[in-house]
C-alpha cells in the first residue's frame, strides 16, 4: 500500500535530502544576488542554524549506529536492537513499485513537472508500508517500515518530457541493516501463571451460572456447596492447564517496528560501517559550514 506521508515524519524520515540537498548553496546565492548587510546577516545566520541542526542530527546517528551492537534474532533482547539480515517478501508477495512496477521489499517514489522557470515542482510522492522480512540465519523477524527513515543506495531518476520520476527502491537480494524497537509474541513470551489462568476460566464460567449448576450442582438444590465447588476448580485446572499448554505450544514470532519514546528508527541496505563513514562526513562537514557561516557574520560585521 503507497501512502503520502505526514508532513512532520516526512522532515524528519528525509532530513538527510534537506541537508544535502544545497540549502547553504542557495542561501549563499541569495545573499551574492542581494549583496546587502542584512541579507548576508540573514542568509549567514540561517546557514549556521541549519548546518548545527544538522550537525547535531548526524552526530546523533552516528553515535547511534557504532554504539548498538549487532543481535541475533533468536536471542535478542526486548527492546533496542540492531540487526542484520537477508531480506525477503513478507507472505511471498513483493511490493510493486509505484512507477516501474518492479517487483521489490520496499519502495519510495517521487514525481516532478518542469515548469515555464526551468524549475521542478513536486507533484506526487509516497511510500511503501507492507512489512518485510529479515532473516539472520537463527531467526525471521518482521519489519515493518512503517515511520522508519529509509537509507537506500538504488535510486533510480529518468526524465521524460516535463516530467521527472524518481525511485527509491530495497530489493530481496539486498542485505539489510535495521535498528529499532524489536518485540516478541509467542509462546516464549507467556508469562501467566496457573492460578492466574484459573481464576480467569472460573469468572468466565461464573458469567452463565446455568451452565455452571448444571455441570457441577450434583445434588440440584440450586447452590454449589464446598465439594460441589471443590470439582469445579479441578475442572478449571485442567482447563486452564490445557489453555497454558497450547499457548506455550504458539512459535515465537519477531518484530522489528518504530520505537516509542522518539529513537532512531533506520533501515538500510548499506553496510553500518559505509553508514557510519556516510553520517561521519555528514558530522564534519556542516561543522565546517557552521564555523565559516559565523566567521561570515563576523567578516560582514
Amino acid at each position: 500500500m503507497l501512502i503520502d506521508r505526514d508532513f512532520f515524519l516526512s522532515l524528519r524520515k528525509q532530513y538527510a535530502q534537506l541537508i544535502t540537498s544545497g540549502a547553504q548553496l542557495l542561501l549563499l546565492a541569495v545573499g551574492i544576488h542581494l549583496h546587502t548587510v542584512t541579507a548576508w546577516l540573514w542568509c549567514l545566520g540561517i546557514m549556521a542554524l541549519i548546518s548545527l541542526l544538522a550537525w547535531f542530527s548526524a552526530l546523533y546517528r552516528l553515535r547511534t549506529i557504532m554504539g548498538t551492537p549487532t543481535s541475533k534474532i533468536a536471542s535478542a533482547a526486548q527492546g533496542y536492537v540492531e540487526l542484520i539480515g537477508k531480506g525477503n517478501y513478507f507472505d511471498t508477495t513483493p511490493v510493486l513499485s509505484q512507477i516501474s512496477q518492479l517487483p521489490c521489499l520496499w519502495c519510495r517514489y517521487k514525481i516532478e513537472r518542469r515548469n515555464g522557470k526551468n524549475e521542478w515542482r513536486t507533484e506526487s510522492h509516497g511510500e511503501s508500508t507492507t512489512p518485510f522480512l529479515l532473516d539472520d540465519g537463527s531467526a525471521v523477524c518482521v519489519v515493518d517500515p512503517h515511520g522508519a527513515e529509509i537509507v537506500s543506495c538504488h535510486k533510480d531518476s529518468w526524465t521524460k518530457g516535463d516530467y521527472r520520476y524518481t525511485e527509491w527502491k530495497l530489493l530481496n537480494i539486498d542485505t539489510i541493516y535495521a535498528i529499532g524497537e524489536f518485540r516478541t509474541e509467542g509462546g516464549g513470551t507467556h508469562t501467566r501463571k496457573t492460578n492466574d489462568e484459573i481464576k480467569a476460566v472460573l469468572a468466565e464460567w461464573k458469567m452463565n451460572m446455568p451452565e455452571l449448576y448444571a455441570r457441577f450442582d450434583l445434588d440440584r438444590n440450586g447452590e454449589l456447596d464446598m465439594r460441589e465447588w471443590g470439582l469445579a476448580r479441578s475442572a478449571a485446572k485442567r482447563e486452564a492447564e490445557k489453555r497454558l499448554s497450547e499457548a506455550r505450544a504458539i512459535p515465537d514470532s519477531h518484530y522489528l517496528v518504530r520505537p516509542g519514546n522518539g529513537r532512531l528508527f533506520l533501515i538500510s541496505n548499506l553496510t553500518p560501517d559505509k553508514l557510519a563513514r556516510r553520517y561521519a562526513i555528514w558530522t564534519w562537514m556542516n561543522l565546517v559550514i557552521f564555523f565559516g557561516a559565523l566567521g561570515g557574520v563576523a567578516w560582514v560585521l
